[in-house]
């Protein structure tokens, strides 16, 4: 009599649970098991249940059911294809900054996954896409951490993953770029040198170069600004041209070979102007032929050998 009270009052209890916490007994295991805890016999059974509700969106079911594979298969082939689905269902729902950390678990986890390529291309992919804007986000978070606050981060872990692969070269040299934009000039100029040192036969390290005459004439932006800059920038234009000299971008590296004569003649123009207003005339013709002499293209070559002649007039007297 007591065992069917008892029996009574369990079947009272269960009936009064919410669906979801629901328990049977299992003859094959002697137990009860809530099937919302529960997982298939083998860890390609859960990978496939997991991977049903994964095709119809149900990112957050199909993830409970991979976190379950994980936990009870964690030593099964299928443990890393989990961990793979988890990272990606998070890319899909562009929670950019969440996928890779969980991209970045499956190569630490499983280091010689055959996902493994095909993660780093999606963290590479990624990192663009952050660049791009594309990542969903919150006011709050953007205010906080910024608008691209984690994309060297994942273009570095690209880079680490796989050094000499297919990936490298351009997430070393989107760093580069990444840093020009944001007017870090020196910052970018070292990211760039390490494109051309680390993978000097890829494409990549001639649009370094490039890059990096670029970040130097941001630099030299004032004509009074140290013209070494300028020259060293207008070197590296000039090396650009001459190896690369039907490239589109030799076109725009003519342009500011110009642009940075322009700003040398200025400079120069600047300094024999301060001779000149001192009444050190000669000292001041010197600089004035000198832009006659080596500035002929430049706008300042004309106005320079109008002062010479009347420097010329005033030496005389």
């Amino acid at each position: 009599m007591r065992k069917l009270l008892a029996l009574l009052l369990l079947l009272l209890l269960l009936s009064a649970m919410p669906a979801q916490a629901f328990w049977v007994w299992t003859p094959e295991t002697n137990k009860w098991v809530n099937p919302k805890y529960a997982v298939k016999e083998t860890p390609q059974e859960q990978l496939e249940y997991a991977l049903d509700f994964f095709e119809m969106e149900d990112y957050a079911k199909s993830t409970r059911e991979l976190q379950k594979l994980i936990r009870h298969y964690p030593k099964a082939r299928e443990a890393a294809d989990a961990q793979y689905y988890i990272a990606l269902g998070l890319e899909k729902q562009e929670k950019y900054h969440k996928s890779f950390k969980e991209y970045q678990l499956a190569i630490q986890k499983y280091p010689f996954s055959e996902r493994t390529a095909q993660i780093i291309e999606n963290e590479y992919n990624i990192a663009l896409a952050i660049l791009d804007g594309r990542e969903k986000r919150n006011k709050f978070i953007k205010t906080v951490v910024g608008g691209d606050y984690d994309v060297i981060e994942i273009f570095r872990a690209v880079i680490k993953n796989e050094p000499y692969g297919k990936y490298a070269a351009p997430a070393q040299y989107k760093i580069g770029l990444y840093l020009l934009e944001k007017q870090l000039f020196q910052e970018a100029r070292d990211e760039f040198e390490k494109t051309m040192n680390d993978y000097p036969d890829s494409e990549w390290a001639q649009a370094a170069r490039y890059r990096i005459a670029l970040a130097d004439s941001k630099r030299s932006a004032d004509a009074a600004y140290n013209q070494k800059v300028t020259a060293a920038a207008i070197d590296e234009f000039e090396q650009f041209v001459r190896d690369n000299p039907g490239a589109e971008l030799s076109g725009e590296a003519k342009s500011h070979i110009r642009t940075l004569r322009e700003k040398e003649a200025e400079n120069s123009f600047l300094v024999a102007d301060f001779y000149e207003k001192q009444k050190k005339y000669k000292s001041a013709r010197i600089y004035y032929s000198v832009i006659v002499d080596d500035y002929k293209d430049t706008s300042w070559a004309s106005k320079s050998l109008e002062r010479i002649r009347v420097l010329n007039e005033l030496i005389e007297e």
